[in-house]
């Protein structure tokens, strides 16, 4: 199977997060988004990725190397300007072969039984298929006894819709319907297979998780819950003073330093960061490599 993970935006609602990083690299409990994703991917069978890539795509290019970190093989294809959800993937149509492939938006964390859809896919005999659940609110995609399509919004909170995940899988004749070299978003290209009466259809999943790093609040509330048991994450080579606290729950990226009597709470730390000696950090985001000299309280820090 191939997939293609959708990593070109700006993150405009993560700033001043993605003005120091692409929203693909920031760190959930000290591991890259996109990492987890491809190993999502990975897991259900994806061998090859593509990744579309514009705001700081040479750090993503860096990063991901191939893909020889992850054992599978990983293509960014850059986009010198932002060709919308549908135009990113017609911006890859080389790419793909006779078979239906899987297409990802890069900022979402879940555990939903991929291969489920993709065999549910292939036996329906779809063009498209959307991988919806009840989410209030982002319920947009109505949906017949049959789970075929019928209208995606425009709207929200509409009777009896559900909301996409942000997870489809589609057959190589959708880029047909994709126009040529120019932004444009996906869900029009399927708005138009439906009027024209195509298989574009919905498969409903509950009971799994599903977390949209989107804004500055979601991605915190990523980090909260992806955190092991004991509710603290201490990444590699870090020191933490015996007096200093870290309360309720944190997350401390690699090679930081947190200072005798410093208080770290509900917070996330990239790596390299240093907490002076007294200072609190409380419900925050400190980036990589800043010094934090006075308290810090529900706020972000960045270089």
């Amino acid at each position: 199977m191939k997939a293609m993970i959708l990593a070109a935006g700006e993150g405009r609602r993560l700033r001043p997060l993605t003005t120091v990083c692409p929203k693909a690299l920031m760190p959930v409990v000290n591991r890259p988004v996109i990492d987890r994703v491809i190993q999502f991917l990975k897991s259900h069978g994806a061998r090859e990725i593509i990744v579309n890539a514009h705001h700081h795509y040479q750090k993503i290019i860096d990063h991901l190397k191939g893909g020889s970190r992850f054992d599978v093989k990983v293509e960014v294809r850059v986009e010198k300007e932002i060709l919308g959800t549908g135009g990113g993937i017609k911006n890859t149509r080389d790419f793909w072969d006779k078979d239906p492939f899987v297409v990802i938006n890069g900022d979402i964390l879940t555990d939903i039984d991929l291969s489920k859809v993709y065999e549910s896919h292939l036996k329906r005999n779809s063009l498209v298929t959307m991988v919806l659940h009840d989410f209030s609110v982002y319920n947009t995609v109505k949906v017949d006894s049959e789970m075929n399509i019928v209208s995606i919004g425009p709207g929200i909170h509409v009777n009896g819709a559900l909301a996409f995940t942000g997870i489809h899988v589609m057959n190589p004749e959708v880029l047909n319907f994709i126009p040529e070299t120019r932004s444009y978003n996906i869900i029009e290209c399927y708005r138009r297979l439906i009027d024209l009466r195509r298989p574009v259809r919905g498969y409903v999943v509950e009971g799994h998780r599903w977390i949209d790093v989107g804004t500055i609040p979601d991605y915190v509330r990523s980090n909260f819950s992806l955190l092991p048991p004991e509710r603290i994450a201490i990444g590699h080579e870090c020191h933490i003073d015996p007096a200093a606290t870290l309360n309720e729950w944190a997350v401390i990226g690699g090679k930081s330093s947190i200072e005798r009597a410093a208080v770290v709470q509900r917070s996330v730390l990239w790596n390299e960061v240093t907490v002076r000696e007294g200072v609190r950090v409380i419900d925050s985001v400190v980036t990589s490599g800043v010094v934090v000299k006075e308290d810090l309280i529900g706020s972000v820090a960045t270089r």
